[in-house]
């Protein structure tokens, strides 16, 4: 988890134990998803350097979030 001037928090990846084994393959997936998504926005759109910022932190942030929500429920405790 990083911590910005604004006090922006970047989400943390948090899985179920039975997916924990598949953490950090998941968290390099986000980051190369994050970094080519954003790359690209520079090239084409020709953003400034904070909203390349923003746009990096609310990919990670939505990315993250949209995995977490999905495989919470997988869990046996919720089962």
């Amino acid at each position: 988890m990083s911590v910005c001037k604004n006090e922006s928090v970047l989400k943390e990846l948090v899985l179920p134990a039975e997916f924990e084994d598949l953490e950090g393959l998941l968290q390099a997936d986000l980051r190369a998803v994050v970094t080519m998504l954003t790359q690209r926005a520079n090239e084409r759109l020709l953003l400034t350097r904070r909203e390349s910022i923003q746009l990096r932190r609310s990919l990670w942030n939505n990315l993250t979030a949209a995995v977490n929500e999905a495989v919470e429920p997988l869990s046996a405790d919720r089962r």
